[in-house]
């Protein structure tokens, strides 16, 4: 490979993509509606959860079922195998529930909820989206519940993964051209997105 391809202007050394990775995570042909069924899908999970919760009293108004899964989590059981692994983890939620921080948490974690299927809906800051959905999952894997927060793991780490082209149909594709990408665009250069179906250059 020619040198001169792989350095910047400012002699810094840029590592190109392989094609595989150019396809899946750039390209704006078919792999956008692979992103667009993931979206769509992680985006109800998402907006169903948190809306469920806004007319239960228990996440609205008092905590208390934030509170009772916290609880729960931290308490060892008689066979000694507590739900969570990492004492450190463990003690950051008991020192939450000392401090009744569910009373106000159970709220963020709803609309967090909401916002995150939204995003994901709509195609809007798709990869802050499935960062905050995966950083959700994570938390529930920590505190012991699996569930589908696996799952749901790591198809949020492949949107990551896309975030150029997984909001193409979608708000990203006029939000990201708003905030300066793609980010080699020459000064002068208008930020309005080619036509729908033709590859970005």
């Amino acid at each position: 490979m020619d040198p001169q391809k792989i350095v910047s202007p400012e002699g810094e050394i840029l590592i190109p993509d392989p094609p595989v990775a150019r396809f899946f995570f750039s390209s704006t042909k078919w792999p956008v509606w692979l992103w667009l069924a993931l979206r769509l899908y992680l985006g109800a999970q998402w907006l169903s959860s948190g809306t469920g919760k806004l007319s239960n009293p228990a996440w609205m108004s008092t905590g208390e079922a934030l509170k009772g899964f916290w609880t729960s989590a931290v308490q060892v059981p008689a066979s000694g195998k507590p739900p969570i692994v990492f004492d450190w983890y463990r003690n950051f939620l008991q020192y939450m529930l000392d401090a009744g921080w569910y009373t106000w948490f159970s709220k963020l974690i709803v609309f967090g909820e909401i916002a995150i299927g939204l995003g994901l809906i709509l195609g809007m800051f798709v990869g802050i989206a499935a960062f905050a959905g995966g950083f959700m999952n994570w938390n529930f894997i920590m505190a012991g519940s699996a569930s589908t927060n696996g799952w749901m793991f790591g198809l949020e780490v492949l949107l990551i993964l896309a975030w150029k082209n997984a909001g193409w149909l979608g708000l990203d594709r006029w939000l990201l051209p708003l905030l300066g990408t793609p980010w080699t665009r020459s000064p002068g250069v208008a930020a309005t997105p080619p036509p729908r179906g033709v590859a970005a250059k």
